[in-house]
C-alpha cells in the first residue's frame, strides 16, 4: 500500500498570508508530477483512490484549495477568486520544484487547470478536465447555488452523508466510498454537530457570478497541449453539445462515464484506467 504524506505551502492573498495544505502520494523524488484539484466544495482527499493507483508512475499532489478541507479560510470572502486560486497553485508548483506538471481537475479544479494551461510559459503539460468545459450553463450554477454556503448541521455523520448523497450525483459508488467522501468533507464541531468542511464565504462570489452562462472559450482556445475531457452522461454542468464541441479540438480525447451526473469521482478502475492511459501515452 502506498503511503500518503501531508504538506503545505504558504500563499499570499490581498489581506495576508494563508496556508494551503495538500496530500501527496508516490516517490517525492519523481520528476513526473500530477496535480489533482477538486470541485467547489470538495477537497483533495476525493482523489485518494486515483492517487494510490497512479503513485507507481507519478508523484501525485492533491491540494485543498483555500477555504476548503484543511487549508486556511481567507479573511475576506471577496478574495475567493480564480486569480487567487491560480496564484496559490503556482506557488504550490514552485514549492514542488517541478519544471512541468500534468493536471487533473474536477469542475472548479478543471477550470483552474484550464486557465493555468492557457497562459504563455505554462508548466502544465497534459490536462484532464473532469466534467467541466468551455461553457458553464447558468442552470447548473443555479442548482449548485441552492446548497453552497447554506451550512446545514446534522446530528450524525450518517445524516450528513445521506444529505450529501441527495445532492451529489457522483455515480455508482459503494458504501465505503460514500463514507470516505463524507468523512473527509465533514467536520465535527464543538457543539457536536456535523457540518461541511469549507468556508461558507466561498458562496459570495459564486452567487454573484450566476447571472448567465459562463463562456470560457478564451482560455480553451489558447490551450496547446493534450487534453482529456471526461463527462458524466447525466451531467448538467458539461452539456452534450459542449462536450462534442470540445472533443473536436486537435489533441483532445473524450471519455463518457455512464449513469453519472456532476461529477464522476474517478473511484473505479475503468475511470482511473482512462486517465492513466491518457497521461502515460
Amino acid at each position: 500500500m502506498t503511503t500518503m504524506r501531508e504538506g503545505s505551502v504558504l500563499c499570499l492573498d490581498p489581506h495576508g498570508f494563508h496556508r494551503v495544505r495538500y496530500a501527496e502520494w508516490g516517490d517525492p523524488r519523481n520528476p513526473r508530477v500530477l496535480v489533482c484539484v477538486h470541485g467547489l466544495t470538495r477537497n483533495g482527499r476525493d482523489f485518494d483512490y486515483l492517487a494510490e493507483r497512479l503513485a507507481d508512475a507519478y508523484r501525485v499532489v492533491c491540494p485543498d484549495v483555500a477555504g476548503r478541507g484543511r487549508s486556511d479560510w481567507l479573511r475576506d470572502p471577496a478574495d475567493y477568486t480564480y486569480t487567487l486560486y491560480c496564484n496559490d497553485m503556482s506557488a504550490l508548483i514552485a514549492s514542488l520544484h517541478a519544471d512541468t506538471v500534468d493536471w487533473l481537475g474536477t469542475s472548479m479544479g478543471g477550470i483552474i487547470g484550464m486557465i493555468l494551461a492557457s497562459v504563455p510559459g505554462s508548466p502544465v503539460r497534459k490536462l484532464v478536465m473532469n466534467d467541466v468545459g468551455c461553457l458553464i450553463p447558468r442552470a447548473a450554477l443555479e442548482r449548485i447555488g441552492l446548497y453552497v454556503g447554506t451550512e446545514p448541521a446534522f446530528d450524525s455523520l450518517e445524516a450528513f452523508e445521506a444529505a450529501m448523497r441527495s445532492v451529489s450525483p457522483f455515480g455508482e459508488l459503494d458504501a465505503s466510498q460514500w463514507r470516505h467522501l463524507a468523512l473527509h468533507i465533514a467536520r465535527h464541531d464543538e457543539d457536536g454537530k456535523w457540518r461541511s468542511r469549507y468556508d461558507p464565504g466561498i458562496a459570495v462570489n459564486f452567487r454573484a457570478a450566476v447571472a448567465g452562462d459562463i463562456d470560457l472559450r478564451t482560455h480553451w482556445n489558447r490551450l496547446h497541449g493534450p487534453v482529456l475531457v471526461i463527462r458524466g452522461d447525466e451531467s448538467d454542468l458539461l452539456l452534450p453539445q459542449t462536450f462534442d464541441e470540445m472533443r473536436r479540438r486537435p489533441h483532445t480525447e473524450a471519455y463518457l462515464v455512464p449513469r453519472t451526473g456532476h461529477a464522476p469521482m474517478l473511484m473505479d478502475d475503468a475511470q482511473v484506467g482512462a486517465v492513466r492511459h491518457f497521461l502515460l501515452a
